[in-house]
């Protein structure tokens, strides 16, 4: 089944996290988006919790010559993560990949300028936290998001997303507590391809949702 739009999915999965808040299993939550798709999904869920949002800037490292194909990812000042099976499935290394890299960093750092101006992600540790994007494909992104968290000490590093391939949701159990993917279509193939409005999420809708609901 598809979505209508990234908030309806927001929607969806901010009734699951009410749930669980219900039961006393969010402490102290705070919602992190992953932008740019990923915040209008956010934004729905911090509504529901009347929990902070803020965002992690990840910038996914792409395939020459085909840049939507995610083989690694960079967050803050961390070296880049690279899916290593993917490079040495495509004959790629990391120094052939480094002009990738050097580009992406300079976008992740206009963008954290733009979103986050000089203020710090908020301090999450030992608190629960919610990492949301609109999607999960390949898994590069959401990987090293969660690495970087993790070594912030959160009581607890929860994924959510409302679609997902199977096998990428799997494989995210390893470095999430939790892994919340409402929809794991067999035949997957896209993000965009579950929702029936996928227009993309521009800079200032970004920062318009952000000026609205950060703490």
């Amino acid at each position: 089944m598809r979505f209508h739009n990234r908030r309806e999915a927001g929607q969806e999965l901010g009734l699951r996290m009410m749930e669980w808040a219900s039961d006393g299993e969010l402490f102290e939550p705070v919602v992190l988006a992953l932008p740019r798709g990923g915040v209008p999904v956010a934004a729905e869920i911090t509504r529901a919790l009347g929990a902070p949002l803020d965002v992690l800037v990840v910038r996914k490292i792409g395939l020459p010559g085909s840049p939507e194909v995610g083989v690694g990812a960079v967050v803050g000042d961390d070296p880049p993560l690279f899916d290593r099976a993917s490079l040495e499935m495509l004959g790629l290394s990391e120094d052939r990949l480094a002009p990738a890299v050097a580009r992406e960093r300079e976008e992740l750092k206009r963008r954290s300028l733009l979103y986050r101006g000089d203020r710090s992600l908020p301090d999450v540790r030992h608190r629960t936290v919610l990492l949301v994007d609109d999607g999960l494909a390949t898994g590069v992104t959401a990987r090293a998001a969660l690495r970087h968290l993790r070594r912030q000490e959160p009581a607890r590093l929860i994924l959510a997303v409302p679609v997902g391939a199977p096998e990428a949701a799997a494989a995210m159990r390893s470095e999430a507590d939790d892994v919340v993917c409402l929809r794991q279509p067999p035949d997957f193939q896209a993000v965009g391809l579950w929702y029936d409005d996928f227009e993309q999420v521009g800079d200032d809708e970004v920062v318009e949702i952000l000026s609205e609901y950060r703490s």
